[in-house]
């Protein structure tokens, strides 16, 4: 890796919360300006194509919603296709509307070849539906209710 992508990645090891996201740090970027990095929004997840399934993501979009009023997602290279799937499964089921969409290339150093490549990189902000709220909102079954249910599904 580069040296500024490497610096990136550490950082995001240093505040990575374990949930598929980096973790909002309190020390801003360094240039007095008391801003943090764009890579340590408390709204953004990272995607991965290949550390945890696809409702894991969804969910955790959905829970961000509900706490921030969006959610940036963010991927590259093959983790794209996971981004726009994520966006289009919470869009279709109308908790989210789109609200940017950014598409960028990234260089990174190839490990076994010693030079620079570009990954692709997206970014697709989402923010909550007006029926966000409603169709989160399960209602509560009494135990009698959901023992009925379950004796009709079995009838």
């Amino acid at each position: 890796m580069g040296a500024e992508v490497e610096s990136v990645a550490s950082a995001m090891l240093e505040n990575s919360s374990g949930d598929g996201h980096a973790a909002q740090s309190g020390k801003g970027n360094g240039n007095g300006n008391g801003k943090s990095p764009s890579y340590l929004k408390k709204n953004r997840i990272q995607v991965s194509n290949t550390k945890k399934p696809l409702f894991f993501y969804v969910n955790l979009a959905k829970r961000y919603m509900q706490q921030h009023q969006e959610v940036e997602l963010s991927a590259l290279g093959m983790a794209i296709a996971t981004v726009v799937t994520i966006a289009e499964i919470l869009k279709n089921n109308g908790l989210a509307t789109e609200k940017k969409i950014l598409t960028s290339s990234v260089g990174m150093k190839d490990e076994n070849k010693g030079r620079t490549i570009q990954k692709a990189k997206i970014e697709i902000v989402l923010e909550k539906s007006e029926k966000f709220d409603s169709l989160m909102v399960t209602p509560a079954r009494s135990p009698e209710a959901a023992a009925k249910e379950k004796n009709e599904l079995e009838n």
